[in-house]
């Protein structure tokens, strides 16, 4: 979720954070779909920061569909099918990309294979696992964390240059995460009582943080081309899952309810955010379009509130105040270094 460049440098070993959601950077030089040139596609697609305003806002809605989602179906279920209907309209859509971007795919299948099971299927599974558990509130506070990880991951894969200055940031970000994990009580800590779901999202972030820093290498081909066959790759490496979950009993078909979240999260958190994302990248770079990730804890914690009537208590506007002043505090360090 990962922040501010999606796609890695081309100048040395930094690997820099991306948002929470599996968006994918265009490859250098390489074109992204003609947004038309008029009516109200050819309007919206001009305009980066209402794209990804909206990409942002969709990501946000993935945590009100996965807390909505329980009882209506389940996780496996979810994770799977929503993967389904992506891939088939990428299928559609970028049929072409993926043929030609074919022979640059192939060599590399193995890393794609890891990346998608790691950072689409993974990911996801365990965000769904924990929207049993634990609030809307706290998936989307975790998931700002995420471009912190991928920092502190740059450092232990790459051997990328930290300033002091990202440094404080990193433990500004992971002390808010700390606030929440334990309600802002020291107890919780001492007595290491956390919430189970609190957990399984904390695990979901680390995988996706593990992807983002994969994406350093990833095959430059189009970015919808790579999207539509991670899509691909993230449905059949939910097959697994999907099947266990049939197994052991525990499988929940979609209700009349489930269907509408489904096609909420298969159309919205998992297709368009990801074609605004790779638009805004497009117009204004990488990493200015990179910045609006700040907004998903913002818009989750609002949303939550408003929509599911979760109860914000102090320690989660304290929490959210030190997530994102550590993502500023990072940033800067990283701007003054670069």
């Amino acid at each position: 979720m990962e922040p501010r460049s999606p796609r890695p440098s081309r100048d040395g070993p930094r690997t820099e954070p991306r948002p929470p959601g599996p968006a994918v950077a265009p490859a250098p030089g390489a074109p992204v779909p003609a947004p038309g040139h008029g009516g109200l596609r050819g309007w919206l697609f001009g305009r980066p920061y209402l794209l990804l305003t909206l990409t942002t806002m969709m990501w946000a809605g993935n945590a009100i569909a996965g807390r909505l989602a329980v009882g209506e179906i389940s996780p496996m279920a979810l994770t799977s099918l929503r993967w389904v209907i992506a891939a088939i309209v990428m299928g559609l859509v970028a049929r072409r990309e993926v043929i030609g971007a074919l022979p640059l795919l192939m060599p590399r299948w193995r890393s794609i294979l890891w990346m998608g099971a790691l950072g689409f299927t993974a990911f996801n599974a365990l965000f769904y696992i924990a929207a049993h558990h634990t609030s809307a509130v706290n998936l989307t506070i975790f998931q700002g964390a995420i471009p912190v990880m991928v920092l502190l991951g740059a450092l232990a894969v790459y051997g990328t240059r930290i300033r002091l200055l990202q440094v404080v940031g990193m433990a500004v970000t992971f002390a808010g995460v700390a606030v929440v994990a334990t309600r802002g009580e020291v107890a919780t800590l001492l007595g290491l009582d956390f919430n189970i779901g609190d957990v399984w999202m904390l695990v979901a972030c680390v995988f996706y943080s593990a992807y983002t820093l994969g994406l350093r290498n990833r095959p430059q081909v189009p970015g919808l081309a790579f999207f539509a066959t991670m899509a691909a790759v993230a449905f059949a490496t939910t097959l697994p899952l999907l099947a266990w979950e049939i197994a052991a009993g525990h499988v929940q078909w979609p209700t009349p309810k489930g269907w509408a979240i489904l096609l909420y999260v298969g159309l919205f958190p998992s297709l368009l955010s990801q074609i605004f994302f790779i638009r805004g990248v497009e117009l204004i770079g990488p990493g200015r379009a990179g910045l609006f990730v700040n907004l998903v804890p913002v818009f989750g914690a609002f949303l939550a509130v408003v929509l599911l009537g979760e109860p914000f208590h102090l320690f989660h506007a304290a929490a959210l105040a030190l997530v994102l002043g550590g993502i500023w505090l990072a940033e800067r360090g990283r701007g003054r270094s670069a």
